[in-house]
Parts: C-alpha cells; sequence; structure tokens
C-alpha cells in the first residue's frame, strides 16, 4: 500500500479537475475541494475509478446549514445575564432571540446549504473532504452519489430528514429518523429547538393526534463567563517560574 500525502493530493486534483473545482485547501493534514453541483458525479466517479485517486469507500456524507456562519448568537460580553441567549426562545422578537433575518452575509459563503463527503482511498492510505452546495436555498438540491458509492443512501437520507437537501436522482429519498408526519428539518438553524408539533395518543379518540407543543417548556442557555480568580493568577505565575527553571 502506498501512500499519498495531502498536498500530493492537492497537487494531483488541482491537475486533474481544473475546470471543475472551485477550491482545494489543505487543512489538519487533509485535503478539502469544492465541487460544483454539476460536475459531482463526474468528478465522485474519476475518483472511485482513476488509479491515481481509486477512493473505493465513502465513509460519511451529511449536511450543513450555513445560515449566519460566522456570527453567534451571544453577544459578547464580560458579565452574566439572568435572561441567556438562545435559539430556545419562542417568538421572532422574544428576549434573546437571534436576528437571522438582519444577518450581514458572509463574504466566503455565499450559499446556505451543502454537502461534505467524506472519501478513503485504501490503495493510496489516503483521505479526501469534498464540500459541494447546492445551487438554490429556497429548495436545496443536489445529484445523489448512491449511483458512485451505495453507501451514501441512508446518509443522502439523513440528510434530507434533517436538513431537507434534496438528493435527485435517490431511489428511495424518505425520512430515516424523525416520523413520517414531521414537519420541517430540525438541523436547520432557523428550526425552533423545541419543534413546532408533538404527538400523543388521545385515549377519547383512540388514535395518536398532532397538536402544538405544550409539554415543552422553552429555555435558553445562560453564557458561562471566565471571571477573574486569584487561582487562575497563582496558576499563571507557577507556569511562568516553571518555564524560566527550565
Amino acid at each position: 500500500m502506498s501512500q499519498t500525502m495531502p498536498q500530493q493530493l492537492a497537487d494531483l486534483l488541482r491537475a486533474r479537475f481544473a475546470g471543475h473545482l472551485s477550491n482545494v485547501t489543505l487543512a489538519h493534514g487533509q485535503a478539502t475541494v469544492e465541487v460544483t453541483a454539476a460536475h459531482l458525479v463526474e468528478v465522485c466517479t474519476a475518483l472511485r475509478d482513476e488509479a491515481d485517486f481509486h477512493f473505493e469507500q465513502l465513509t460519511d456524507l451529511c449536511g450543513i446549514d450555513f445560515l449566519g456562519y460566522g456570527e453567534g448568537e451571544i453577544p459578547e460580553s464580560d458579565t452574566a445575564t439572568s435572561q441567556g441567549f438562545g435559539r430556545g426562545v419562542t417568538g421572532t422578537t422574544a428576549p434573546g432571540r437571534f436576528d437571522w433575518a438582519g444577518r450581514q452575509p458572509h463574504p466566503q459563503i455565499l450559499r446556505r446549504f451543502a454537502a461534505v463527503v467524506h472519501l478513503l482511498s485504501f490503495a493510496h492510505n489516503a483521505r479526501l473532504r469534498i464540500r459541494c452546495f447546492a445551487p438554490e436555498d429556497a429548495l436545496p438540491v443536489l445529484p445523489t452519489l448512491t449511483s458512485v458509492w451505495p453507501s451514501a443512501n441512508w446518509y443522502e437520507r439523513e440528510a434530507f430528514d434533517l436538513f431537507g437537501i434534496v438528493f435527485e436522482g435517490h431511489p428511495d429519498l424518505r425520512r430515516i429518523l424523525t416520523d413520517y408526519g414531521f414537519v420541517g428539518h430540525p438541523f436547520r438553524k432557523d428550526f425552533p429547538l423545541i419543534g413546532n408539533v408533538e404527538v400523543r395518543y388521545d385515549p377519547e379518540a383512540k388514535r395518536v393526534v398532532y397538536e402544538p407543543v405544550t409539554s415543552v417548556t422553552p429555555r435558553v442557555t445562560v453564557a458561562r463567563v471566565v471571571r477573574e480568580d486569584s487561582r487562575w493568577l497563582t496558576s499563571q505565575t507557577e507556569a511562568a517560574d516553571d518555564w524560566k527553571d527550565n
């Protein structure tokens, strides 16, 4: 088994797919490429079949929601608050509610939804990460990779269920984690943390009924604050003394 170094792999990818890759980066000892949706299947097929790559196995596929990327819900502060901050609150104007609609778009992230694919080559002892953005935000659609790696089947169903990404050409695209009657996609950043509806068995109607959430109390997360403490000052002083001694 040979071993392909990340930099060597990145150079091979740039040379082979120059017109199909929008970006190639190296981070944490692994190459990441961005592929347009129109060329995703073509590039992945070549990565599987060509001797320079030979990525036999798809180890993971997941969705990403870049809504509010680079911004935080918790404002910078050196004091604590009894109200807290988080999306667990209800209503669009409740205290602590983050204003997603008024956000400024991130200059490097122009689209909201993407799928990330992790590949493994046993022949070259190499790993590769592929990111592909859905062209549209309102209805994110990407081509399925089940024809290239059958293991993508359940991963794509999961991304569809949790993020609402539609994988065109998937042989059986349906929910895999949530209930058949579930409304919405729980991993989207604008989805309420307590959900929209709950189900229960109604003994009088003798059936399962859907109704607005009433049994879950919305809660917020109070930000933890690092406060000045003599213990940390003592620890820093001791560490500095140890460094001088060594």
